[in-house]
């Protein structure tokens, strides 16, 4: 019985690091408002230094070309020098030695320099994508459960052909120390106006990911023993998805609490705000993202329906501003069609992430150059330069990208419903059908594929998870949390946490409108079914509950007639800004076919909005490559914002070859 009061205690206390206990507040973030990034909308670049002596003179070349070229800001990204893509692990390429005072005398003149130029300047915190260096120790790097003297390599940073770790990313006293000597390189950099830290995607090896002290953590938990079932951990065999359940919710508490509110929490100490993506990281993603100063997605590695889950985390936390890596390999892995790019694909897919919530475009993006020089490239990415065949639209395409940007950083997201993330379904579920799997991605939890029901459409709905339900208030008829307000709660889940299952309960008691689509199943190991059943016949009794989405005939949609296309919403004390994009931007997948945005053909569709129960028809009209902007008072007025860049028509024919229809150039 004691043993049960203790493990009450640790359930309602929170989750405490085992050496450090209760995480600090990371609430004291810089004034983000103020910040370049909120204010300007123009868009920014990931700009690569490869290994190498970096000169002042190359820095404020580079920055000078990208300024003249529409951009805002630019994000210093550090990788291996360039002979190692020819696998070189003999030539030494001359560089500054990774933070060396040397090395930091070049960062803090880019800073400077960037503020200069009215840019803003970022700084990846590491080298290369997992956090790790030279001098992370054994005992502080990433560890697997199955294989005690397994530690993950980093081999291709700032000191190759040198071999590093990656630092545990569970472990906050790993960070810590990993931190202290890349922030203080850092420090004379942060100067001047504020700058973000980055994180890149989580790209630590996830499978049997452990910490010292996990197992007994573990144990402590859930009362047994996660070596008995390691063998089989991602068995679609019960009792094995049961536990992987029990395993994948302790290891979320980990990353979230001993990496990223620790990465949150280090860059406030240094005057600087956090940026990342919590993409790939086996964790419960809402919750990362809303601890994150700056929420980034990611395209086209990622779908743009991802951007939904970001944008929804950046609402469900007060976040202003969503950003996103953009045109990562466009056009399939690693580099296809380099340099030959095509503005109206590009156009495409950014119309389809602002359409899916993302407010700032990050380009992936510009290598550092020498002055006067556009010879290096980026293995993975359009091509940012003078030489590419982007260079001569970058700028009138750069103002149209800041244009939209600016508007749908206006207000507040809106949104009429919110739909329950299957956190818990994915979990469960494991390894990803091999069809869908990467090299890189293996795991449904990374939730890829991930979609909103297209019956709610028309609603705009946005995701929500356990932890922001029990944020939630219940007033004025509406469920309200952070900057969102909805009308309904959607519930399509095979499984779903005990703990939200009450709090969905509490808030249908109160009038919540819920749609429970299927009745959901208690996950993990060991489970008490009998209160849990008692939940379930309580909301399926209470008179707001309904099984089916057409029975919520009291909340009428904000915009019918939308199904061919998407569109996203800001409300601002003045009205609406309604950025609908282009019907060709719908359900992008990786890669995009070379030429994809091809059009010739204007589209007609009639819409219907609805403001305060007022009917308001309206006529789209798309040309060819266009998507549109409006403004709608809280009068009913409507009006048309004009978004002026159409990017030059590609010219191509359709190619046959091997029964597949492909394009080409003429």
């Amino acid at each position: 019985m004691m043993k049960n009061y203790i493990l009450l205690a640790i359930l309602l206390l929170g989750f405490k690091s085992p050496s450090q206990g209760q995480t600090k507040d990371i609430s004291h973030s810089p004034d983000l408002k103020s910040t370049k990034i909120c204010q300007d909308s123009r868009p920014w670049t990931r700009w690569w230094w490869f290994a190498s002596l970096i000169s002042k003179a190359d820095i404020s070349d580079n920055l000078v070309w990208l300024k003249n070229n529409g951009f805002g800001g630019v994000e210093v990204a550090w990788v291996y020098p360039l002979n190692r893509m020819k696998k070189d692990t003999i030539n030494y390429t001359p560089r500054q030695q990774w933070l060396s005072p040397e090395w930091t005398e070049m960062v803090a003149y880019a800073k400077h320099c960037a503020d200069s130029l009215n840019l803003g300047c970022d700084f990846t915190f590491g080298s290369l994508w997992p956090f790790g260096d030279l001098n992370v120790p054994f005992n502080e790097a990433a560890m697997n459960m199955t294989d005690p003297k397994w530690r993950q390599d980093i081999t291709a940073s700032w000191d190759y052909p040198k071999k590093g770790y990656v630092i545990d990313h569970l472990n906050r006293d790993a960070f810590s120390h990993y931190a202290e000597r890349t922030g203080n390189a850092l420090k004379p950099a942060l100067k001047g106006s504020v700058s973000g830290l980055f994180c890149d995607s989580w790209e630590v090896e996830t499978k049997f990911l452990t910490t010292p002290g996990f197992e007994k953590r573990f144990n402590e938990r859930y009362s047994y023993s996660i070596k008995d079932y390691t063998d089989s951990l991602y068995s679609n065999r019960e009792p094995f998805r049961s536990v992987r359940y029990d395993y994948m919710k302790l290891i979320s508490e980990y990353v979230i609490e001993e990496f990223y509110k620790p990465f949150t929490r280090k860059s406030h100490e240094l005057g600087a705000y956090s940026r990342a993506q919590c993409s790939g990281a086996p964790c419960d993603i809402i919750s990362a993202y809303s601890v994150i100063d700056v929420p980034e997605s990611e395209a086209l590695l990622y779908e743009p329906a991802y951007a939904n889950i970001v944008a929804s985390a950046a609402g469900l936390s007060g976040k202003q501003v969503v950003t996103s890596e953009t045109f990562t390999c466009l056009y399939g892995w690693p580099r296809d069609h380099h340099s030959e790019e095509q503005t109206a694909d590009l156009k495409l897919l950014a119309d389809a992430i602002f359409a899916n919530g993302v407010n700032h475009i990050i380009w992936h993006g510009k290598p550092y150059n020498p002055a006067g020089e556009d010879t290096v490239k980026f293995y993975a990415s359009v091509h940012v330069g003078k030489s590419g065949s982007l260079a001569a639209e970058i700028p009138d395409f750069n103002r149209y990208l800041e244009k939209v940007s600016g508007y749908m950083k206006k207000g507040r997201t809106f949104s009429q419903v919110a739909v329950y993330l299957p956190t818990e379904d994915t979990w469960i579920a494991g390894e990803l059908p091999v069809e869908k799997q990467f090299i890189w991605a293996w795991g449904a939890y990374e939730q890829r594929y991930t979609y909103l029901p297209e019956e709610l459409k028309a609603w705009r709905p946005l995701w929500i998870n356990g932890e922001f339900l029990q944020k939630a208030e219940f007033k004025n008829g509406r469920l309200q949390v952070g900057d969102l307000s909805f009308a309904a709660l959607y519930i399509d889940v095979k499984y779903m946490d005990k703990s939200a299952l009450q709090r969905v309960v509490e808030l249908a008691g109160l009038g919540l409108p819920v749609c429970l689509r299927q009745v959901p199943s208690e996950p993990g190991w060991h489970t008490s079914n009998r209160d849990y059943q008692l939940l379930l016949e309580k909301l399926k009794k209470s008179g707001n509950v309904r099984s089916s989405w057409e029975e919520m005939d009291k909340i009428t949609p904000f915009i019918t007639g939308t199904e061919q296309f998407d569109y996203w919403c800001r409300e601002t004390g003045e009205g609406y800004y309604v950025f609908f994009a282009n019907p060709k931007s719908q359900h992008l997948t990786f890669p995009l076919a070379y030429g994809q945005s091809l059009n010739d053909k204007k589209q007609t569709f009639r819409i219907v909005i609805d403001i305060g129960g007022k009917q308001i028809p309206v006529t789209l009209g798309f040309q060819p490559y266009q998507s549109l902007l409006l403004h709608i008072s809280h009068n009913g007025k409507v009006s048309f914002i004009d978004l002026p860049f159409i990017p030059k028509t590609p010219v191509f024919k359709p190619r046959i070859k091997k029964g597949k229809e492909k394009w080409e150039v003429n």
